[in-house]
């Protein structure tokens, strides 16, 4: 018997329920870890609400942990008992003490990374890795935009833009959060709540705006995203924070100078244990050469995800979050 948060209906925070839970026993290619953190996602949130249906319910929340495998299936050759691991993929469930889920999707840890550093990092730099090395193909230079840039994953994506050459122009919701996002490496900041996001664009790149704009909110930026992109450039739009972008019209594209847009996900990039170790490893020795940090700002008891949900959802953390078993 172990503990869990799980949902039994979609809504607000309040939905979260601390349940009894008996994990499966591991399947063929499948493993059993035991949780020493968790990490705390935005689209944790999604599955919460219901914006992303999980397969049935009652279902577990939660994509990313690191921990220490307790149990191996028949046919696991990757992972042995006792090896130090993290995931930051499906199947749902990472709010648990225990959680099984396949060997294919749990990368090694190195001796220098920490539970609780990997499951603050793993989900949102494996992110910042497909994003900047990935999808953008950079020669170190241009001048590129991203939202929500001192944020969890903008955290990351400061830094090691920084690393790249990159001049990142972020965009923040407060004083205090532009003051994080320079001292972590961006370029320079945008304070949307004070400022013209596009006219500020226009100004810092003199007129050439951004060949990349990288968004994760969504719905509230999608056009103000557009209005920061070079002819030709190309807008990642790689989340829904304030909800899923809809109705688009491909012609507005055209007008706005040939644009390109894609919507990506993990899944897409890291889709073999190959691909994925390989993008971990790249993170792991950014981390360990000091390139990029990972601040943990907040740590909760896992029996408090909702309070932790809550203050996600309503912008007052900063860095990444943690859930402790």
């Amino acid at each position: 018997m172990a503990k869990r948060i799980q949902i039994s209906r979609h809504g607000g925070p309040e939905v979260l329920e601390w349940a009894d839970y008996t994990p499966p026993e591991p399947g063929p290619h499948e493993v059993r870890v035991r949780n020493r953190a968790i990490g705390l996602n935005f689209i944790d949130t999604y599955y919460r609400s219901g914006l992303y249906a999980p397969p049935q319910l009652p279902s577990g929340l939660g994509l990313e942990g690191a921990g220490v495998v307790e149990a191996v299936g028949s046919q696991v050759e990757r992972v042995r008992i006792g090896e130090r691991v993290a995931y930051a993929g499906g199947p749902l469930g990472a709010y648990a003490e225990l959680h099984v889920l396949p060997a294919d999707k749990l990368v090694r840890l190195p001796d220098d990374i920490d539970f609780e550093q990997a499951a603050a990092t793993l989900l949102k730099g494996l992110t910042v890795q497909y994003l900047l090395r990935q999808i953008g193909r950079f020669q170190g230079g241009e001048t590129i935009l991203f939202h929500a840039a001192a944020g969890g994953v903008g955290s990351i994506a400061c830094q090691w833009a920084k690393a790249l050459g990159l001049k990142l122009i972020g965009t923040v919701g407060s004083p205090e959060k532009a003051e994080r996002a320079k001292a972590l490496g961006a370029w320079a900041t945008i304070d949307y709540h004070r400022e013209n996001v596009a006219q500020r664009v226009l100004e810092l790149t003199e007129g050439r705006k951004c060949p990349v704009v990288y968004d994760s909110v969504g719905k509230d930026t999608w056009d103000t995203s557009l209005d920061c992109l070079a002819p030709r450039g190309l807008l990642v739009s790689f989340g829904n924070a304030s909800g899923p972008v809809s109705g688009v019209n491909l012609g507005v594209l055209a007008q706005k100078g040939s644009l390109f847009v894609t919507r990506p996900t993990l899944a897409g990039y890291a889709d073999t244990p190959e691909r994925q170790q390989a993008m971990a490893d790249e993170l792991f020795a950014m981390l360990g050469s000091g390139q990029v940090r990972v601040e943990i700002g907040q740590r909760f008891p896992l029996a408090e995800a909702a309070r932790a949900q809550e203050a996600l959802t309503s912008r007052r953390t900063t860095g990444s979050t943690i859930l402790l078993p």
